[in-house]
Order: C-alpha cells, then sequence, then structure tokens
C-alpha cells in the first residue's frame, strides 16, 4: 500500500470503542492492510508512563492545564515514534481515542476553551489529523454504569456524572463541527450494526483513496 489511513475512535467511557476497533482491524487487514493498533494515552513507553500519571486516582489535584499538557506530551511522543513512521509507510493506524479527546475532555468539560487546546495540540500531531474519527455516542449514565461492571475506575471516570454528561454532550458538538471527519454513530445499537456502519465508511474512503 502507497498511502496509508489513519482512523480514530471516540465515545464516551464505556461506548464500546475496542469491541469495534478488533472488528474494524479485521475487514481491513481482509483489505489487504498492515493494521497498527494503539491507544491514547499511551502506546509508547514513555507515553504509557504519563498514562499511568493521568489517571492514577491518587493525584485529583491535578490541575486541568496539568492534564491538557500531559495528554499533548503522551500524543506527541506517539505520533513521532509510531504513527507517523506507520502512515508514512502505508499502515492503517486505529487509535483508541486522538486529539479529539482533549477537545472534549479538557477543552469543553474541565472548560479550558477547545480552540486553547486544539492550539496546544498543534505541536503534538503536526500533520498527522486522522482521515476519519468515529464518535460512539452514548448516554454518560450507560457508559458509566458499563465501566463500573468491567473494573475498578480510574481517575478520569472516577469523575461526576455531570462531568461525563458534558463530556457525552462535547463529544456531539464536535461531530456537528466537524462533520466531514467525525461520523457520530448510535452506540447503544448491536455491534454488528455499529460494525457494518463503520466499515461502510471506510469501505468509501478506501475506494477514494
Amino acid at each position: 500500500m502507497s498511502q496509508g489511513i489513519f482512523i480514530t475512535m471516540e465515545g464516551p467511557d464505556g461506548s464500546g470503542k475496542s469491541t469495534q476497533i478488533a472488528l474494524l482491524k479485521e475487514y481491513l487487514e481482509k483489505e489487504g492492510y498492515d493494521v497498527l493498533i494503539t491507544r491514547e494515552p499511551g502506546g509508547t513507553a514513555i507515553s504509557e508512563a504519563i498514562r499511568e500519571v493521568i489517571l492514577n486516582k491518587d493525584f485529583q489535584e491535578m490541575s486541568p492545564v496539568t492534564e491538557m499538557l500531559l495528554y499533548a506530551s503522551a500524543r506527541a511522543q506517539l505520533i513521532h515514534e509510531v504513527v507517523g513512521p506507520a502512515l508514512e509507510k502505508g499502515q492503517a493506524v486505529i487509535s483508541d481515542r486522538f486529539v479529539d479527546s482533549s477537545l472534549v475532555y479538557q477543552g469543553i468539560a474541565r472548560g479550558l476553551g477547545v480552540e486553547k487546546v486544539y492550539e496546544v495540540n498543534l505541536n503534538a500531531i503536526g500533520k498527522y489529523m486522522p482521515d476519519v474519527t468515529f464518535l460512539l455516542d452514548l448516554p454518560a449514565e450507560v457508559g458509566i454504569a458499563r465501566k463500573k461492571g468491567q473494573k475498578d475506575l480510574d481517575r478520569m471516570e472516577l469523575e461526576s456524572l455531570e462531568f461525563h454528561k458534558s463530556v457525552a454532550q462535547g463529544y456531539r458538538d464536535m461531530a456537528a463541527r466537524f462533520p466531514e471527519r467525525i461520523k457520530s454513530v448510535d452506540a447503544t445499537r448491536p455491534v454488528e450494526e455499529i460494525s457494518d456502519l463503520i466499515i461502510r465508511e471506510v469501505s468509501d474512503i478506501l475506494k477514494k483513496n
């Protein structure tokens, strides 16, 4: 493949991103792509170390600005070390979260402002914006209930329900703001239906490449 494709999966906690990423990976491999899966924050040794700091529930005093900068730092390393090189080699990259998470969580839910957070993150992402972003839209109450049933909650997941409602609405606002790139999918639908919708969108992009 001469041209890579960069796909990101976004949504509130518990929206089913991991499941859809696995199904999309299977489809892309059948189409002949070498597929790289990564996550944010994380994906490199440095970024995973930053993740441990960000999500540590003992660090409740972390300021919104510190949080924003830590996410941007982890993202910068991921782009430098993993995502950029993979795309240049023609691979398909699927990331569980990317810059839209910062725009929503820090820009909207933390109140720092979307423009401010985006400007900071431009230094991290450079030229590598996703070809398409899938938003798995899910009510905050449903997502947090799913998470509580799966594991102990991390620092971000332990935020108030109002915070998570702000996140869910923030994602909808981002989808309205960037309709050409962000495709919203009702995450309460059956897994197979969601996967079919995502694969159809990706197939259309591949035909244009």
